[in-house]
């Protein structure tokens, strides 16, 4: 496992709040943000400040392009729109976005932020959850959550440990990207690039997926217009081949999931047997291997060109032998998949251990030669616990681990 540096576990403990993403001001805090909503939302709330129908179905457009494709923040900054609109829409609702109360950056370059959403009332503090965004040489990832916190309490995730706050709406999530793109200056015609964390390049989030807190499928309402909103042609503009939805197995939400949001779909299977499974994912009791896989089998659109994409992470003694992998293959004849290959990243009070390099190897040249793609996932971000499985919004987690560096770091010296 990686170490950061003490600089980094400095920054940690400090939380970054950008210039760009200040908290709005407490009396504007009971006030709807339109970031993130989609379009039949977006038309509610201008009739609901009284713009006639047919003036909304146009004005819906425009606010649509200043809001997605060029990233504004103010609302004197539509320009075709007319000031006394302007005006209704600033006294009505904000522009706010999640709020970047704390930013990590690893050593490989994988970041991780700690996001307040906006407030819904004076009683509400701002629920709080993590994003992560990951760079590679051909590809930006973001992997976002879909609720605060999680309900299914996988033995091998971190995430797991933290109880099910609520699910997040559609605006909070696909105001996620909304953030990232801001942060990464990633919005193409709009902001300081001299202050962008990423001031060069091209397009720099070209992949989403919903592999970070919770369970997509027990919130699909909001994760398909959410889809909705990030794969919109005039606005984010991400294909919905470049959206992977990853489930723990939830069987009954598949076919609504492959029908309404038509992203790619990921499995966190993890083991080849109900007995283990039902261990290291607890769901599997009520949704065994046998159902989840004929799910697989009728998901809607499923081809050799969209194949689903199987999460099997690696744990050293439980679930890596040479048996597990020719099972592995078995039970998934016939799918159109990959194998994802996961080397455990290891938590706090964890009880289980990465298996071997030599382990991994030899299990996905087994995978391999029956035929099936099974790449290993390099880890990423694990010195920040931004890795798969990692993923825990409490704040207080943060300064704790903050202090744990500097205490390592001392004990080093």
């Amino acid at each position: 496992m990686a170490t950061a540096s003490l600089d980094t576990a400095a920054r940690v403990a400090h939380p970054i709040i950008p210039p760009a993403q200040k908290a709005a001001p407490a009396a504007e805090s009971a006030r709807a943000s339109l970031v993130g909503l989609t379009r039949p939302a977006l038309k509610d709330k201008l009739l609901a400040i009284g713009v006639s129908e047919k003036e909304a179905r146009m004005r819906v457009s425009q606010i649509w392009h200043w809001l997605y494709h060029r990233g504004i923040q103010d609302f004197d900054e539509m320009t075709n729109v007319g000031k006394a609109l302007r005006r209704g829409l600033a006294d009505a609702y904000t522009l706010d976005r999640p709020e970047v109360t704390t930013e990590q950056i690893s050593v490989d370059g994988t970041r991780k932020w700690l996001l307040r959403m906006p407030k819904t009332g004076p009683h509400d503090r701002g629920a709080e959850i993590e994003c992560v965004y990951i760079p590679d040489d051909d590809r930006g990832t973001l992997c976002v959550s879909s609720q605060v916190g999680c309900t299914l309490t996988c033995s091998f995730c971190h995430t797991g440990t933290q109880r099910l706050v609520r699910n997040l709406t559609s605006a909070e999530i696909a105001a996620q990207l909304v953030v990232a793109r801001e942060r990464l200056g990633d919005f193409p015609t709009l902001g300081d690039r001299e202050t962008a964390i990423l001031p060069d390049g091209g397009r720099l989030v070209t992949n989403i997926v919903f592999m970070g807190m919770g369970e997509p499928l027990y919130n699909l309402d909001n994760v398909a217009d959410a889809v909705d909103v990030i794969s919109d042609g005039e606005g984010l503009a991400l294909s919905r081949r470049r959206i992977t939805v990853s489930t723990s197995g939830v069987v009954p939400e598949m076919p609504a999931l492959g029908e309404r949001a038509n992203t790619m779909l990921a499995i966190s299977l993890h083991a080849v047997r109900d007995e283990l499974r039902n261990e290291l994912v607890p769901l599997n009791k009520r949704y065994p291997i046998a159902d989840l896989l004929q799910a697989c089998r009728d998901y809607p659109g499923l081809s050799n060109a969209r194949r689903i994409t199987f999460e099997y992470v690696m744990l050293k003694g439980v679930n890596d032998s040479d048996a597990d992998a020719r099972e592995l293959v078995r039970l998934l004849w016939g799918i159109p998949a990959k194998i994802n290959l996961i080397p455990f990243n290891p938590w706090p009070g964890t009880k289980y251990e990465c298996s071997s390099w030599e382990r991994i190897e030899r299990f996905s040249d087994i995978v391999f030669r029956a035929g099936y793609a099974s790449p290993v996932r390099t880890p990423r971000g694990r010195d920040i616990l931004a890795a798969c499985g990692q993923l825990k919004s409490e704040t207080e987690k943060l300064s704790a681990r903050a202090r744990l560096m500097l205490e390592e770091g001392r004990g080093e010296a």
